[in-house]
């Protein structure tokens, strides 16, 4: 198994979020993590391995800031009881999930008409998807960070789907994460996304539900 409990696959994502998306260290708290993003529609995220009612009403209720994320890993019905007014479910149901990597797997065919470029920096992998003409079709990204990596920002604009792009990336980059050392990679779903990664021998390790506190101009 790639990681053995979910709490570890957690903190795999949390460090390799934060190194993907250039956001601050992660802050260790008593509850999970606290990260600095620094974004107009989400300051900060607090990440919660397993929350609890308790532990969700004490950090929403003393925290005035609009654009403060919550990340946790219950079903949105759980954490919609939870909060408080003024928050609210977003981002929509996703899903934690993972994957062992190894490298030297036959890549698949990358369709005709289209062509990869991929580039590393600061250890970060990105892979990009153009047509013959150079219009952009897809693109996602891994960051590895030591045995583990986090997949992420994979996405094929709505024209180019269905032809196999996402495979194409998906492979490219655990590849290229297992070449770097890392042996297990985790990545946060959405429901379109995750009959692909299954498909790619992921699974689902557990829910994944973001709330955010509303700002006064939106209405709440």
């Amino acid at each position: 198994m790639p990681f053995t409990t979910t709490a570890e696959a957690v903190h795999a994502w949390v460090r390799g979020w934060t190194v993907s998306r250039g956001a601050a260290e992660p802050v260790a708290r008593p509850w999970g993590f606290t990260v600095d993003v620094g974004l107009p529609h989400e300051v900060a995220r607090h990440v919660l391995p397993a929350a609890d009612e308790a532990t969700v009403r004490r950090i929403t209720e003393h925290t005035a800031a609009p654009a403060v994320w919550l990340k946790t890993f219950v079903p949105p019905r759980t954490l919609a009881a939870w909060l408080p007014p003024g928050w609210t479910l977003a981002g929509g149901p996703g899903f934690l999930m993972s994957a062992g990597t190894a490298a030297g797997a036959a890549p698949p065919a990358l369709p005709e008409g289209y062509r990869l470029t991929h580039w590393t920096r600061a250890g970060v992998t990105r892979a990009v998807v153009r047509t013959a003409d150079g219009a952009f079709a897809a693109r996602a990204q891994v960051a590895v960070t030591g045995r583990t990596a986090v997949v992420d920002q994979v996405g094929t604009e709505p024209a180019h789907q269905r032809r196999g792009l996402g495979r194409v990336l998906m492979h490219a980059l655990t590849d290229t994460a297992a070449r770097a050392g890392a042996t297990a990679a985790v990545l946060g779903a959405t429901p379109e996304g995750r009959g692909l990664y299954e498909s790619m021998g992921w699974r689902v390790l557990a829910p994944l539900t973001a709330a955010t506190r509303a700002r006064e101009d939106d209405g709440a």
